[in-house]
């Protein structure tokens, strides 16, 4: 088993990092590149950065935040919001993006998944899957875009394989409905698209403890585990997420 990756995740909007609470009830959580240096500094395995604006304002991802992010860190970088065709990946790519992450626009178009990983290669290719229970859905876990503000009558499971099929090379689920709580990981959401799918499963949404973490790689097969407020308001650090793996048994990067 590889080791488990840590990883934090820059949330942006207008130029600032910011964390809210369901999606919703935004605060300000600093500068991206200050956190970008600091987050490379303590030892992350790689560094998420995502555009939460873009897809509900109509535009692309700001390319400038990604370059100023990838110019001070030497970790792997994954950009995500407002990606919507090849060129976006390119010109993110261009400026030291190592990986980007559609949600959208991969619901809208499926075949633009396909055609990044031939263009790019599934290694650089992640689907984000926004998903909230809905009892209606074989799975119970509905896909959402927009910044979960738009249901799509998608079943997670179902549409996790699709992204498979399609040539994705990585999956980003996370659960609106424990985002920035603080309540732990949707471990049924992780767990029922994990076991659907052989490629990497990072867990997001709603980390608090370090036992959280332990949680989700134990309970629900997580590949990777990103977070956001337990990083960005210091309430954990890198370090204690992964001497707390270790000390479960769990592989990590020192």
């Amino acid at each position: 088993m590889k080791p488990i990756s840590v990883i934090p995740c820059l949330d942006m909007k207008d130029g600032r990092v910011v964390k809210g609470v369901n999606f919703v009830g935004l605060r300000d959580a600093g500068d991206p590149v200050e956190n970008a240096r600091f987050y490379d500094a303590e030892g992350a395995d790689e560094l998420a950065m995502l555009d939460i604006a873009a897809t509900l304002e109509g535009r692309a991802n700001r390319v400038e935040w990604a370059r100023s992010v990838a110019a001070v860190i030497d970790i792997p970088l994954t950009v995500g919001g407002g990606i919507s065709s090849l060129d976006d990946m390119r010109d993110l790519f261009k400026v030291g993006v190592a990986k980007v992450s559609m949600n959208s626009a991969a619901v809208k178009d499926p075949g633009l998944v396909r055609e990044a990983a031939v263009a790019f290669g599934s290694d650089r290719v992640v689907v984000a899957i926004d998903g909230r229970r809905n009892a209606a859905m074989p799975s119970g876990f509905e896909v959402v875009v927009s910044g979960g503000n738009k249901g799509t009558g998608l079943d997670c499971v179902e549409w996790a394989a699709r992204c498979e099929e399609l040539g994705a090379g990585s999956l980003l689920p996370t659960s609106m409905d424990g985002d920035g709580t603080l309540a732990g990981y949707d471990i049924a959401f992780t767990k029922a698209i994990a076991d659907a799918v052989t490629i990497p499963v990072i867990a997001s949404g709603g980390a608090g403890t370090l036992d959280h973490f332990s949680d989700v790689v134990e309970q629900a097969g997580a590949s990777a585990v990103l977070a956001a407020s337990v990083f960005h308001f210091r309430t954990l650090s890198i370090a204690q997420v992964k001497e707390h793996l270790a000390s479960r048994g769990i592989r990590v990067n020192r």
